[in-house]
């Protein structure tokens, strides 16, 4: 039951935090309803719409179209919510899955997370416990990092000197407009249909004129940016291929330059901050299930989707459910699963061969090694970070198999998420691991336990580079593989998601050749990452929505 999104790969900020302090926002998230146990027959209905999976992408696309009137059932196969983003307790540890460093959930206007212009359209505020550092190990040196400027060009002047701070400086000032730009259109005024020229082209013209030119520079590879700024510095380029790594799965040269240019526009700017919801990942999940059923949506989980019906012309009319049930759709189909999962789920012979072939061809990501521990924290510093970056080599890539490893202890800033006196730490490595030497083993052999203690022994010894003494502090520890990923998310390979390069590919949008069905997910535009997946599922509900309902959301959460 483990996954997903890499910690970094939430980030985006906000504004006001200093120093280590925290600042609470206090706000009452929507509980999640319990979900009737139905099995059989008995989960036969019809609705408007049926989401497949409930994952952040899946969550946010239902609770926008039960928003705008659409009668909404999402089907789980797991019997916890989330998909990537979903968390479990155990003996009074509470484990997650995925995301851990978050950000703009409380933010408002176009700069703020995509996540929260879902959350703020649906009425739902969180608890979020602000802070701005997290602590960074890499072969130069171990340095607290501070979000915001000031603090990088510390480190900067004392482990690669003035030349290295000019070169940032430098960079600095590109990447100021190629950031104002990136937030000219918010991604919640996108739809994939003609309405686009109005919700997003015609609402946002002015911004557009104004930063045109730069704008056509954020579809390509970050990399270029780099090249053109002239930055050179080993240090700086290893860093800023890191970030991106974390953002997207691929370094600089395949990261697009507009996801980088939203994190700078929030990290490296005065007076930022991080975010954590009280609860973790799961209150997220809970706050966006409650959104949705509070329009009249339905989460059906322990309900694995078979089967992607088709009517007599071709239309996703609904689904077939493992273990009896079929759910109509009136309006349309829309698919969580990853792109390679969909397919698995329509009739080959009912798909246009070209796009199929295309589809199935997509580039996986690598997957996952994880590491779950609960530990005794008798003795710790009591200003231990939530947040620790790894780096082994920079020597081959950080792409590289067994070498960065990142590592949460959400327990350190909300204590309800481990008994009294302990701590609960995830520790993995983020899209490294090849599902290769993992194919085809039985996972109550013998030869997966070794291999599970062998490939999780870098994780272990990037904890100790944080706790040396972790081993004898344990008190329960879990290891997750890519067959982990597999199992439980129900992903491909176990992949992190598609490894589209900037520069030599698009994500697709969120439509299909097949008349009501909708793809949103990491596998859709904008792509990896959770803020890329909380605004492909507002694209795709905006895509089905009449164009007036839309503008008048966007008129309703201020964009």
């Amino acid at each position: 039951m483990l996954q997903a999104r890499p910690s970094l790969h939430g980030a985006r900020g906000g504004a006001q935090g200093t120093g280590r302090s925290l600042v609470v926002t206090r706000a009452v998230s929507a509980p999640a309803k319990p979900t009737p146990k139905l099995t059989g027959e008995a989960r036969s209905h019809e609705t408007d719409v049926v989401v497949i999976g409930s994952g952040i992408g899946g969550l946010c696309c239902a609770g926008l179209l039960a928003k705008y009137g659409y009668k909404v059932t999402v089907c789980e196969s797991h019997y916890i919510a989330g998909g990537a983003a979903h968390a479990w307790e155990r003996d009074g540890y509470h484990f997650e899955s995925g995301p851990s460093l978050y950000s703009g959930m409380a933010g408002r206007g176009k700069e703020a997370n995509p996540l929260g212009h879902v959350l703020q359209a649906l009425g739902v505020e969180l608890d979020l416990i602000r802070y701005n550092t997290w602590n960074v190990v890499v072969p130069e040196g171990t340095f607290l990092t501070r979000i915001g400027n000031d603090n990088f060009v510390d480190v900067l002047t004392q482990i690669r000197g003035p030349e290295a701070v000019a070169e940032w400086a430098r960079l600095q000032e590109v990447m100021r407009p190629l950031a104002k730009a990136a937030t000219m259109i918010p991604p919640a005024a996108f739809r994939y249909d003609p309405g686009a020229l109005v919700t997003a082209i015609g609402r946002y013209l002015p911004s557009l004129l104004e930063s045109g030119a730069n704008a056509a520079k954020l579809s390509g590879p970050f990399a270029g940016v780099l090249d053109g700024a002239n930055i050179r510095d080993p240090f700086i380029r290893n860093w800023l291929d890191l970030l991106s790594f974390l953002l997207s799965g691929l370094p600089a040269n395949g990261t697009v330059a507009a996801e980088v240019a939203f994190m700078f526009n929030e990290w490296y700017r005065p007076d930022c901050f991080l975010e954590f919801p009280v609860g973790g990942s799961q209150a997220m999940v809970q706050g966006l299930v409650g959104g949705m059923e509070k329009y009249g949506g339905r989460l059906m989980l322990s309900s694995h989707v078979e089967r992607i019906l088709l009517d007599d012309k071709g239309k996703a009319s609904g689904v077939s459910l493992r273990g009896g049930g079929t759910i109509k759709a009136r309006k349309a189909v829309i698919s969580n699963a990853s792109v390679w999962d969909t397919l698995k789920l329509v009739p080959t012979d009912r798909l246009p061969e070209q796009w199929r072939r295309e589809r199935a061809d997509t580039p996986a990501c690598p997957s996952f090694m994880h590491l779950h521990i609960g530990f005794d924290a008798k003795g710790l510093d009591p200003d231990l970070e939530l947040h620790h970056i790894v780096v082994n080599r920079w020597e081959g890539g950080v792409d590289q198999p067994q070498n960065v490893v990142l590592i949460s202890i959400p327990s350190v800033k909300d204590p309800s998420m481990a008994p009294a006196g302990k701590h609960c730490l995830h520790a993995y490595l983020p899209a490294t691991e090849p599902y290769e030497i993992w194919k085809g083993l039985d996972r109550r052999s013998p030869e997966y336990a070794k291999l599970k203690e062998e490939r999780s022994q870098v994780l272990w010894a990037g904890v100790e580079k944080i706790i040396p003494d972790i081993r004898k502090r344990a008190e329960l520890f879990s290891v997750g593989t890519p067959l982990t990923h597999e199992r439980f998310l129900r992903r491909h390979r176990g992949s992190y998601g598609p490894a589209i390069q900037a520069g030599k590919a698009l994500f697709p949008g969120p439509t299909t050749p097949i008349p009501g069905l909708y793809m949103t997910g990491d596998s859709t535009f904008p792509g990896i990452g959770l803020p890329a997946v909380a605004a492909s599922g507002t694209i795709a509900a905006n895509t089905l929505a009449p164009i007036w309902d839309h503008w008048k959301l966007l008129d309703e959460i201020g964009l």
